[in-house]
């Protein structure tokens, strides 16, 4: 009896992952338990177990994006089965046991495995950003991707639209057709020159640099972004939170700025409703939560990346609620552990670049899109400026906050970015 290794549903709005790493080869023993793949989503990534002790066959290659509950590998309970196994053609298999958040062992007879599920949706990114919905057979959209065909570009000729194996076939003899592309140069290997320049090394652009990639560049394609820049005197924050650092060991937590900003802006959107907003369809909606994401970088250096979080109702916790939130969040973020729903159902963004040391300085964050909005601090250094007339040292933090001029005009903004300093340079008011 083989057992399946299996796309797990990760989240109510997960419909397909990237095959991004094969951890063993084909082959390989496993023991139950151990990490056997790795996947990713539009907004995390996920390393999935074997369900059972074994020998692994492989069916889908890495690098592939695949639907939910698709079988991409298997798990021989013997060399003989393995052997078995190998020998049988590749077919495409679906997993009726894999559901919401949670994968059990499917198991089946080698050699018989269950019929393809029925036809599933997945959400694809369509030019210029839209999103569209695909209905399309899993017979046709495994040949879509044995033939590169996009998908969101064929009309279905089905039931209710839907794509069939016959509309593939089509695009297909069309795509012949055309004039032939000229093939991409290869990437030279490292260590050699490349435009009169010596390459150190070479890295595949993919995994969670690709995504993020892709996403910045779809946030700035779709929005009219606009950045305001300035500085917040952290005077009575400092205060603030070396009062919190007091009631440390009693509280068993040790509050940070980013704890502290996360809370100064949920309140402050509640009375500015306009930046906790979104264009969805051809309508604004203003919503009623208020969900912080916080960004997170998890790794360093060139293959280094970023992952957002989210604190759900955020105006609604206190600082303690917060930080201990924030703090499972961003372990789980460094391990691998977040699931797609720990990074949705954001409305605005924080990135705390405060952290890292750096600079006196000023930036451009990008908006993480569907939000409208996103705020950016940096280091708090002392600096002098003038108070009630007298040229006085004060640590000065400065801030980046970008906006979508769709959702947000320059009025607006100002009011939020104002009534945030305020809150910032008197944090009493986070009390009422």
């Amino acid at each position: 009896m083989a057992t399946y290794i299996a796309i797990p549903k990760l989240g109510m709005t997960m419909q397909d992952a990237q095959l991004t790493e094969w951890r063993v080869n084909e082959g390989d023993f496993v023991s139950k338990g151990d990490i056997v793949l790795l996947i990713e989503t539009s907004k995390t990534q996920y390393e999935a177990e074997a369900l059972a002790s074994g020998y692994v066959h492989i069916l889908v290659p890495a690098d592939e994006t695949v639907l939910v509950a698709r079988v991409v590998g298997l798990i021989a309970e013997t060399k003989e089965e393995l052997a078995k196994l190998q020998g049988e053609p590749v077919r495409e298999i679906y997993s009726t046991d894999v559901q919401s958040g949670e994968e059990s062992p499917a198991a089946a007879s080698a050699g018989t495995p269950p019929p393809a599920a029925e036809e599933k949706q997945a959400t694809a990114a369509a030019r210029g950003g839209a999103e569209k919905r695909v209905r399309i057979s899993p017979v046709a959209r495994k040949m879509a991707e044995e033939h590169m065909i996009d998908m969101t570009t064929i009309e279905g000729t089905g039931p209710e639209g839907r794509i069939i194996r016959e509309d593939i076939e089509k695009a297909i003899e069309t795509k012949k057709k055309a004039p032939a592309a000229r093939p991409a140069a290869a990437a030279p290997p490292a260590g050699k020159m490349i435009d009169g320049k010596l390459a150190k090394s070479m890295l595949p652009l993919k995994g969670m640099r690709r995504s993020i990639g892709e996403h910045m560049q779809r946030s700035l394609s779709i929005s009219a972004q606009l950045t305001y820049m300035g500085e917040m005197d952290m005077t009575e924050m400092i205060k603030l939170r070396n009062l919190c650092l007091e009631q440390e060991k009693a509280a068993d937590m040790r509050i940070t700025y980013t704890d502290l900003f996360v809370m100064a802006v949920a309140r402050t959107l509640k009375s500015q409703p306009i930046i906790n907003a979104s264009i969805v369809g051809n309508e604004i909606v203003l919503w009623e939560d208020i969900n912080i994401g916080v960004a997170v970088a998890i790794t360093e250096g060139v293959e280094g990346g970023l992952i957002v979080p989210v604190i759900k109702n955020a105006d609604k916790k206190t600082i303690w609620e917060i930080n201990g939130e924030l703090r499972v969040a961003i372990e789980k973020a460094r391990s691998g552990k977040l699931m797609p729903d720990d990074v949705t159902g954001g409305t605005f963004t924080l990135t705390n670049l405060g952290a890292f040391g750096g600079i006196y300085a000023f930036s451009t964050p990008i908006i993480n899109q569907p939000e409208s909005a996103i705020l950016m601090t940096a280091k708090t250094t002392d600096r002098a400026v003038v108070r009630d007339g007298q040229i006085v040292i004060r640590p000065i933090m400065t801030f980046s906050f970008t906006f979508d001029h769709r959702v947000i005009d320059g009025a607006p903004a100002e009011m939020f970015v104002a009534a945030l300093i305020k809150v910032v340079e008197n944090p009493g008011l986070l009390l009422f």
